[in-house]
């Protein structure tokens, strides 16, 4: 992981579930808490691009953004560790509407990680040093949206400091959330402007992607792959199945993490 690289790092982390290894990238994503729609629609865009490749992603499990990187994650097969402003324990995460985010990204097999004891509660100087954890963990940090002096641009200062890759995301001139992000690209900052800038910015251009694996899946999997053998919406799934909606929806989500299909523009795909 980055952080042993980065200076007055704390003498101990906590984490709960398991740690990626070192040989993934490691990318922070944060933005605005209030988004926009463009700005969740570029987080999952990105993300989606990143499908199949070895990179986690980090977040700070806050709404807006954070939720959305980890999300978008998750649905794409990718690893995610959540840096919560806290200690781990259930009763102290915040925000405590995420408890259970956090329990799917330990389901997913991420992690939470924390630099606190398990029963600190979030407060106005936690957030700040979390912040500065999640910039010195990544190889690089992506802002998406970004209100001038935000919790997000310390994210980014730090990733600055600690001489790790800025990317941020251009927005429109009329938007104060686009102030942040702007503000560092005209300082150097890498823009974002497709899946591909993201990719040549990780250096991934030319890494091969991870195939899904069809041997372990199960007859009702199966099942679900041989139906999408051309592209379909959900209802057209649901109508070539056998199974009812509870069961086609559950069956798809573990399809998703285990990287064998992907769902773009309303059509559910293999990968």
């Amino acid at each position: 992981m980055a952080l042993a690289g980065a200076s007055n790092v704390p003498e101990c982390l906590y984490v709960r579930g398991e740690l990626p290894s070192d040989d993934h990238i490691f990318l922070t994503v944060v933005g605005s808490r209030r988004y926009t729609d463009y700005g969740k629609s570029v987080c999952e865009h990105l993300i989606a691009g990143l499908r199949g490749l070895p990179v986690v992603i980090i977040s700070g499990l806050a709404y807006g953004i954070d939720s959305i990187a980890h999300e978008a994650a998750m649905k794409n097969g990718l690893k995610t560790i959540a840096v919560p402003g806290s200690g781990l324990a259930e009763d102290m995460i915040y925000p405590a509407n995420h408890v259970g985010l956090a329990r799917r990204i330990l389901s997913a097999g991420g992690c939470l990680l924390s630099p606190f004891e398990e029963t600190v509660m979030g407060n106005n100087w936690t957030f700040p040093y979390r912040n500065r954890i999640m910039a010195g963990m990544a190889h690089a940090t992506l802002v998406i949206e970004a209100e001038e002096d935000s919790g997000t641009t310390i994210t980014a200062e730090h990733a600055v400091g600690f001489n790790r890759d800025l990317l941020v995301v251009p927005g429109s001139i009329l938007s104060k959330k686009s102030v942040g992000p702007h503000l560092y690209m005209k300082d150097g900052a890498i823009p974002i402007i497709s899946q591909e800038a993201l990719l040549e910015a990780l250096r991934l251009s030319d890494a091969p992607r991870a195939k899904p694996d069809y041997k372990d899946l199960s007859t009702e999997e199966r099942h679900i792959v041989a139906a999408l053998f051309e592209p379909k919406t959900r209802d057209a799934l649901l109508a070539a199945v056998r199974f009812d909606a509870q069961t086609t929806n559950s069956l798809l989500s573990r399809l998703e993490l285990k990287n064998v299909i992907c769902e773009e523009s309303g059509l559910l795909r293999l990968v």
